[in-house]
């Protein structure tokens, strides 16, 4: 049986995923640098457990020798993903992973060509963070194949996990990004709002630096991207003070005091994951065209370990092609419709006046 290795099994998301995969037959090795973290996982979850350090490409490589894909899910992925990525290009080892920033996806689509070379397939993103809106980008390019711009959007404020605040404050000085004729650009923090429904009425969304910036063009060549969420207004307010408040992040001892403040935070409970939903929008345009179509999804963290087991169940039996894939890209756009409880595409039914929304999104 082809064998998986998930590093960070023991983080918050990391612990999901793993119990997932082991319910779908997996049985993934268990892995990551904390040794009393990783023990008591492993004497939880009765899977084997395998502990190393990311600082020596070679150690990585070694860890990796007899394994057939890693699926990372250590975060912040800018500390943990260039080394996995380099450990696999040595070892044969196909890779996944749950990222949505914007410099590790670059990252990885750079070592594409090695990794066509090693045989070895780089599949990041595999999460909430991008399949959603990587698959509807697909659909929309299919509905308008001359569009030369995407804007893509989700609704669902919830409370994130560890991981995510650190992988958050990790970055926090890096400010916005959007791609503009092929090209990342960098804006500020918050630099656009927008009005838009996701398919409950019009709400105040702004740019957001999310990994689709890069999977969406990459996956279907639109030159121009941009990415909304909803945030409510002390959120906005923040976001844009930080344009002002930037250098006071950069400071070590400050990163230090928010990381510990977020380490309060496990992430939110099996309930609250289960009543959780999101709603994603997309639009592709011309000058003279717009189409609009939307998706509804469980709860972010839902779609995160649906998505991430599945990706690797899939790499694993070797039905994606070797080198830099997105998920969309490996799969198609009806990628996302194969995970539990997605609803959709609900499409505008005109390209250039908004239809009423399918009760369905009600």
């Amino acid at each position: 049986m082809p064998s998986l290795l998930c590093y960070g099994s023991y983080g918050f998301v990391g612990s999901l995923i793993a119990r997932e995969a082991i319910d779908r037959g997996l049985d993934p090795i268990l892995a990551g640098r904390d040794r009393d973290r990783l023990r008591e996982q492993v004497d939880d979850l009765g899977q084997p457990g395998r502990r190393f350090d990311l600082e020596d490409p070679a150690v990585v490589a070694a860890a990796l020798a007899d394994v057939d894909c890693v699926l990372n899910c250590a975060g912040p992925f800018s500390n943990t993903a260039d080394a996995l990525v380099e450990g696999c290009l040595r070892s044969g080892t196909d890779y996944v992973d749950i990222t949505g920033e914007i410099p590790v996806i670059e990252g990885i689509e750079d070592r594409d060509d090695a990794a066509a070379d090693a045989g070895v397939t780089l599949l990041p993103a595999a999460a909430f963070s991008a399949v959603p809106m990587d698959c509807l980008a697909v659909h929309l390019a299919e509905r308008l194949p001359d569009a030369t711009d995407l804007a893509l959007g989700v609704d669902s404020f919830r409370v994130p996990s560890i991981g995510t605040i650190r992988t958050v404050l990790e970055g926090a000085d890096t400010g916005g990004a959007v791609r503009r004729d092929g090209r990342l650009e960098s804006v500020p923090t918050a630099w656009r709002t927008r009005e838009i429904d996701f398919g409950r009425g019009e709400r105040p969304a702004v740019t957001m630096p999310m990994g689709d910036v890069s999977t969406a063009h990459y996956t279907t060549g639109v030159p121009n991207v941009e990415v909304y969420a909803v945030m409510p207004q002390p959120a906005r307010l923040a976001l844009r003070s930080h344009r002002y408040l930037a250098p006071l992040f950069e400071s070590k001892s400050v990163r230090w005091a928010l990381k510990q403040v977020a380490g309060v935070r496990e992430g939110p409970s099996e309930r609250a994951r289960e009543r959780g939903s999101a709603y994603i929008w997309g639009e592709a345009s011309t000058d003279d065209e717009r189409v609009v179509s939307r998706l509804r999804t469980p709860d972010p963290y839902v779609v995160t370990v649906d998505a991430a087991v599945t990706t690797a169940r899939r790499v694993l039996a070797r039905g994606v092609d070797d080198g830099f894939q997105t998920p969309a890209g490996a799969f198609g756009p009806d990628f996302v419709l194969e995970l539990d409880g997605v609803d959709g595409y609900f499409d505008e039914s005109t390209p250039n006046a908004s239809s009423p929304v399918s009760p369905l999104l009600r």
